[in-house]
């Protein structure tokens, strides 16, 4: 695929007789046609006229087709063109000429649109740049990096991933869901990467689904398998085009949806779930410090209230005496055991949670501080919890919060409760035997056959990646 291309300049292919460039273009259509085979996205239009025809390709959700169209299609039926059309598309603006296939195919998948005519090849800039359109991220946010994602419009979705994943090995596979409904699917995975059997089983999860509507991201990772009573997620849900580039590198499956801002992700593992996109965009060691500081986040977040029970309750004597006394004293007028008070406030927290993302944004994020304020004064001052106990529901809340998936983090704040219970009943001793039990059933998990407690970057050796492609016109 590495031999010499250009057709205008390579003296081999001048000096050859016109049957044999006729037979060229024709092997040549036959290979680009090949690469592409199956890519849903991919255009190979055949125009034909009196005596003469001519071939287009190019990739609709990354070119411009009215572009295409007004000035490719138009004129070849335009009688006053029929003895000069290749003197008229010889002289069109914006066109490149490409030394390989290799650089053809890149071309081809970063928007270029390819003519053919019967003893040579064409190929123009028609690039499309929807980015006016195109909303900013809301759920994933970062400091630094791109700002945009993807919206509820499908094609929209593949133009934006075709733009930061130019690679010719990229496959866009349609289909639909929903007896009633009728759902457009789109899959996408890179065909040098990714594993063969995962994609067959994506393709035959999503093909034996038999629910009459289907309509979010929520449905779709149900009908992918997951199981409904699973309460750790194992697909990944973004709405970032950076987060899926990185995975379909990485030879991993990306499924979009009509209708959908958000990007399904198969296989996904643990650690995914706590790598935000922050981390390729700052100093290597600031990223591994805030990968250290969400794990550090998960911690708190799973075992403060649950060791605040156990030490308040069973074993103050591992405190020092200044500390345990502080405790005792401020739970002095408290009512009822630890144990309440924690779960009061655990769920007092969780209403506000609640009650910002329910609420218009314009008055959310006040009503719930306000709310916040108002309930902790009131209740400290009524003695209903302890001073104390504010301060750790406030920390456990914000750590839930580092977290920078939604799915992972609604996880975390059910999974506490179970160890809390845990602390309830043993002690410190029933902290350390909800984790051992939280990890053990991490550990049973897979998703799609990868197991899905990874708690590091992906290192993997087998796994192969894409080759870079050159730049069109570097």
């Amino acid at each position: 695929m590495n031999h010499p291309l250009d057709l205008h300049t390579n003296p081999d292919l001048e000096n050859r007789g016109e049957r044999d460039r006729i037979g060229a273009m024709e092997e040549l259509k036959v290979k680009l046609a090949a690469q592409f085979k199956g890519t849903s996205d991919f255009i190979h239009k055949t125009l034909q006229r009196e005596h003469s025809s001519i071939d287009l390709m190019y990739i609709l959700t990354v070119a411009d087709e009215k572009k295409v169209f007004d000035t490719w299609v138009i004129p070849f039926y335009d009688r006053s063109m029929y003895t000069n059309y290749k003197s008229y598309i010889e002289s069109l603006p914006n066109r490149v000429a490409p030394k390989s296939e290799k650089e053809l195919l890149s071309y081809l998948a970063d928007g270029y649109a390819i003519v053919f005519d019967a003893s040579d090849v064409f190929v123009y800039d028609v690039r499309k740049f929807p980015l006016a359109t195109v909303r900013e991220a809301t759920v994933e946010t970062v400091i630094q990096g791109p700002l945009y994602a993807f919206s509820e419009d499908l094609g929209l979705n593949i133009t934006l991933l075709r733009q930061r994943y130019n690679q010719a090995s990229l496959q866009v596979e349609k289909t639909t869901v929903g007896t009633l409904s009728r759902t457009s699917i789109m899959i996408v995975y890179d065909r040098t990467s990714a594993d063969p059997k995962l994609i067959a089983e994506v393709k035959r999860r999503i093909g034996a689904t038999q629910l009459a509507v289907v309509q979010s991201s929520g449905q779709l990772v149900q009908l992918l398998g997951e199981p409904k009573r699973s309460l750790f997620p194992r697909f990944m849900i973004t709405e970032r085009p950076d987060r899926a580039t990185l995975n379909l590198s990485q030879g991993k499956v990306v499924v979009f949806m009509e209708g959908s801002p958000f990007a399904l992700i198969a296989p996904s593992t643990f650690y995914d779930f706590f790598a935000s996109m922050e981390d390729l965009y700052q100093q290597y060691f600031i990223s591994r410090f805030l990968i250290v500081l969400r794990y550090a986040a998960l911690l708190i977040s799973l075992t403060l209230p649950a060791s605040y029970v156990a030490v308040s309750a069973y074993n103050p004597e591992l405190l020092r005496v200044q500390l345990a006394l502080s405790i005792a004293g401020s739970r002095v007028p408290v009512p009822y055991p630890a144990f309440v008070e924690v779960l009061l406030m655990l769920l007092a927290m969780e209403l506000l949670v609640e009650a910002s993302i329910r609420l218009p944004k314009s008055i959310g994020s006040t009503a719930t501080t306000v709310g916040g304020l108002i309930l902790g004064t009131a209740a400290t001052e009524a003695n209903l919890v302890s001073n104390i106990m504010i301060i750790i529901v406030a920390t456990v809340a914000i750590s839930n919060f580092v977290i920078p998936i939604n799915s992972m983090s609604f996880a975390i704040r059910v999974a506490k409760y179970a160890i809390l219970i845990c602390a309830t009943m043993f002690g410190l001793i029933g902290v350390v035997l909800g984790m051992v039990l939280l990890i053990g059933c991490l550990v049973s998990l897979d998703s799609f056959g990868k197991p899905f407690l990874k708690l590091f970057e992906n290192d993997d050796r087998h796994v192969k990646t894409t080759q870079q492609q050159p730049e069109p016109g570097a």
